[in-house]
């Protein structure tokens, strides 16, 4: 049901949801990391590549959140409908694996966090075997995963707005780390923070929440201001993140000191002891394991609706290509603890795939919600086309990019 007739604040409140999840699954361990390493290597000069990176996730955000509420149907179904199924496919097996790569990451990220105070070993397979739990116990799997995710993100706020307090209050920023400007310079940390910020596939999965939640066409106002406040909220962690690094960082530790974000918290103890590193964990791992649920969902239930399979969270397939994405990165994490290796060809392979399906899904976004045969009076103006077309060609930019330097020198590396 919508919430139209809703009063006063509890309306404005219940305005939100959907973008919360999202800037849950924005905001994980790759984020936090890169935030840092760009926040020791340039200080505050990069705070505009963040700005602009969430500019456009809040407008693929706001095409998401359109085309659930005024279609009423699933992107998959749509897809299928209007391309075919075996594009439908392709975009849900896409997101499928890079879900399964970043969830690898989100392992690491917990346990790191949990590490940090406990020396054990059962950290993955314990909270694996509760987000497992978490899909199959509620009978509104939406709503139980709304209220968990704004907890998350208060955990989050509350906890680097302390870290960088206490850092301001214990250091003052270089003043050649104060001016935001454009260096001319291009390196991977840069580009990483533009990839663990302008998340397409979480963009795309904002379709399914708004229908999640029960949105319709007389909630579209809802469904946009939903989208632009979970913006507001990855950039301003995100910010508080670099900024912290760059006041605590910058001129002392550089960026490939920090090769993991429990690099970052060992740095920030050395220079301020338990408390800052205690603050950190908390907010890793709240970033970790708010991630590590949605994440793994957006990888399932897009497979399964590209598939043909469904697309709700009372759908059994969709929860069961859920847990494949669970244990899965629960499995390359294990491996990469116990070998002390990273997994090169899953990389590889999830960067390939990264290259198709990031800018295939945009255009699907984009081009979907530019139709008026489904979209009607709602279809996309001049300026969010214009917008949206901006944010389509970055993407198509660093899917070449990232083709160029990454893929066909790992895939030759690999079968050397």
């Amino acid at each position: 049901m919508g919430d139209g007739n809703t009063k006063g604040p509890y309306r404005w409140l219940r305005s939100i949801g959907p973008g919360l999840v999202t800037a849950c699954v924005v905001i994980g361990p790759g984020s936090i990391l890169t935030s840092s390493k760009v926040g020791a290597t340039h200080g505050f000069a990069m705070t505009w590549v963040v700005v602009a990176s969430v500019i456009f996730m809040m407008v693929y955000m706001s095409l998401g959140a359109k085309l659930g509420v005024v279609t009423g149907e699933s992107a998959g179904d749509l897809v299928a409908r209007t391309a075919g199924r075996p594009v439908a496919a392709l975009i849900g097996i896409g997101v499928f694996f890079i879900a399964a790569t970043f969830q690898f990451g989100n392992n690491l990220g917990v346990d790191s966090a949990v590490k940090a105070y406990f020396d054990w070993n059962g950290t993955m397979l314990v909270f694996n075997a509760i987000a497992i739990a978490f899909l199959f116990l509620f009978q509104d799997l939406y709503k139980a995963l709304e209220r968990l995710m704004s907890g998350f993100v208060g955990l989050m706020l509350v906890a680097f707005a302390f870290n960088l307090a206490f850092a301001l209050a214990n250091r003052t920023p270089p003043d050649a780390a104060l001016i935001p400007k454009s260096s001319g310079e291009i390196d991977l940390s840069l580009l990483g923070l533009v990839g663990t910020t302008f998340v397409v596939p979480a963009a795309y999965y904002q379709s399914y929440l708004v229908r999640f939640k029960g949105w319709g066409v007389k909630d579209l106002k809802n469904g946009l201001t939903d989208a632009r406040v979970g913006s507001a909220l990855m950039a301003l962690i995100t910010l508080m993140i670099m900024a912290n690094a760059a006041t605590v960082f910058y001129g002392k530790v550089s960026g490939d000191q920090l090769a993991s974000v429990g690099d970052v918290a060992a740095q920030l103890e050395s220079a301020f002891g338990p408390k800052g590193r205690a603050l950190f964990c908390i907010g890793l791992f709240s970033a970790a394991y708010s991630s590590f649920l949605v994440n793994s969902m957006i990888g399932g239930f897009m497979m399964a609706d590209g598939l043909g399979l469904g697309s709700k969270p009372t759908d059994l397939w969709p929860r069961l290509l859920t847990v494949a994405v669970l244990l899965t990165g629960m499995g390359v994490a294990m491996y990469v603890t116990k070998s002390g290796q990273p997994p090169v060809g899953a990389i590889v392979f999830a960067q390939a795939t990264t290259v198709i399906a990031a800018p295939l899904m945009a255009g699907a976004l984009w081009w979907l919600t530019s139709r008026k045969d489904l979209m009607g009076e709602y279809a996309n103006g001049v300026l969010t086309n214009v917008l949206a077309g901006a944010g389509f060609l970055l993407l198509l930019v660093i899917a070449a990019w990232v083709a160029v330097v990454k893929v066909v020198p790992g895939m030759s590396t690999l079968f050397a």
